[in-house]
């Protein structure tokens, strides 16, 4: 069965850097597009960044652009996100997602087929 894995995940102080990890197995990665949500408490979950299966890249927050950058490893079957430069207001479950080729312009989660389990974020000194 196709199912995601998150991991890296923790916490770290202001300025810091994470790189979250979102693990497939059970289908081709190329095949499907990969997109970070994350959720804040009290919060919508908000589309942070996508990855389509040609590798073609979107970042969704003005906030996250030059600090976050999504890659992919289709031998590890594996998408990342380098996380620097982060603040407190980064602070939430971050979850991975999948749905097969594209990105949206506007992601919402009812788009996304499959979910990972969520790693929590914390930055905080």
């Amino acid at each position: 069965q196709l199912q995601l894995v998150e991991s890296g995940g923790g916490l770290v102080q202001p300025g810091g850097s994470l790189r979250l990890s979102c693990a497939a197995s059970g289908f081709t990665l190329d095949d499907y597009a990969i997109i970070w949500f994350r959720q804040a408490p009290g919060k919508e979950r908000e589309g942070v960044s996508c990855i389509g299966s040609s590798h073609d890249t979107t970042y969704y927050p003005a906030s996250v652009k030059g600090r976050f950058t999504i890659s992919r490893n289709s031998a590890e079957k594996t998408v990342y996100l380098q996380m620097n430069s982060l603040q407190p207001e980064d602070t939430a479950i971050f979850y991975c997602a999948a749905r097969q080729h594209y990105c949206s312009a506007y992601p919402s989660p009812g788009e996304y087929d499959y979910w990972g389990q969520g790693t929590q974020v914390t930055v905080s000194s």
